[in-house]
């Protein structure tokens, strides 16, 4: 198991998301996977630094949201954050792999979606779960957690999967990239946290104009990435398939599997988005660390449809939960 993922400390990135929990700029060169389809490399190296900042101020808005002693909570009796990780490593990569095997696509697509189910959750979790009123001292919790779980549990799953499809290469774990996940979580949040703690009334301002410029954020990604990248749309309609119910699959069963857990409503709807929302940039990292150019034109599509999948899901979401808030 050891020589099949490697350690690799580069951290290139890949379509420019914020699907993710963390961006860093994306790496020179990668920018025309789909054979010359991509946008230009100063272009990307531009969005990655402007969408890096925006979700800096994001992630510290949210984090005016909590509370040290409800995080300290979640981490003493953890039934929420446990039942959040069964579902994220049990759940996700169980459910990547029936969907690739039983609509039988390519071994390499069925890769990219398996990886995908493995990745931990991305900071949308946490800006859909304030919309939908849910615990944002739990969905922090949880990003943090199963950012630093899956550091050990992304390579089990995907060894444990993946010698089903003959892959000619390693599959390599990009952990460098996943600490700069982890750091540029925890040290705004903390920022928060502390606002919070001192300054109440500021933090409720910081946090309500921050959670628009998120949404508002999303949706430009959403777009940009669609539009940068048309030609990323031309693949097999089962893919097309799987991107689809994937993360609605997810938000589903994660919520139902709470409710049976006996969890609060509150948490349920947590869990629910904690479980289906995936962090794209890392499934596009490993994705670009593992296999040459000429394999990525066939895999690299999963990972943008899957995020604007996801996010197309989480406004359906959270405008039928404000709807029925206002009515």
């Amino acid at each position: 198991m050891a020589d099949y993922y490697n350690h690799n400390t580069t951290t290139p990135t890949g379509i420019p998301d914020l699907f993710a929990a963390s961006d860093a700029s994306p790496a020179p060169g990668n920018g025309s996977l789909d054979g010359g389809r991509g946008p230009s490399d100063g272009l990307q190296t531009v969005l990655g630094a402007v969408l890096t900042a925006m979700l800096g101020v994001v992630v510290f808005s949210l984090g005016c949201s909590v509370e040290a002693s409800r995080l300290w909570a979640h981490l003493r009796r953890p039934w929420g954050v446990l039942v959040g990780l069964g579902c994220q490593f049990g759940l996700m990569p169980l459910t990547a792999y029936l969907l690739a095997s039983g609509l039988g696509v390519q071994p390499l697509q069925a890769v990219a979606v398996l990886v995908m189910g493995c990745c931990p959750g991305g900071v949308i979790s946490n800006i859909v779960t304030y919309w939908l009123d849910g615990d944002m001292d739990l969905s922090i919790t949880m990003t943090a957690c199963s950012t630093t779980l899956a550091m050990g549990l992304m390579p089990l799953c995907l060894y444990g999967y993946t010698h089903v499809w003959e892959v000619t290469t390693h599959i390599k774990i990009p952990y460098s990239n996943m600490g700069l996940t982890l750091l540029t979580l925890v040290v705004p949040v903390a920022g928060g946290v502390a606002v919070n703690y001192k300054w109440p009334k500021v933090a409720k301002c910081i946090l309500k104009v921050g959670s628009v410029v998120g949404s508002v954020m999303l949706l430009v990604v959403g777009v940009a990435s669609a539009l940068l990248y048309p030609g990323s749309w031309q693949t097999d309609g089962s893919l097309v398939v799987i991107a689809a119910v994937f993360p609605l699959i997810g938000y589903t069963a994660g919520f139902l599997i709470a409710v049976i857990c006996r969890q609060p409503w509150q948490r349920c709807r947590t869990i629910a988005m904690e479980t289906g929302a995936q962090n794209v940039q890392i499934s596009s990292t490993v994705l670009q660390l593992s296999f040459p150019p000429e394999q990525l034109v066939v895999m690299f599509t999963f990972p943008l449809m899957y995020g604007c999948s996801q996010l197309l899901h989480s406004l359906l979401l959270v405008s039928g939960w404000l709807q029925g808030a206002l009515t």
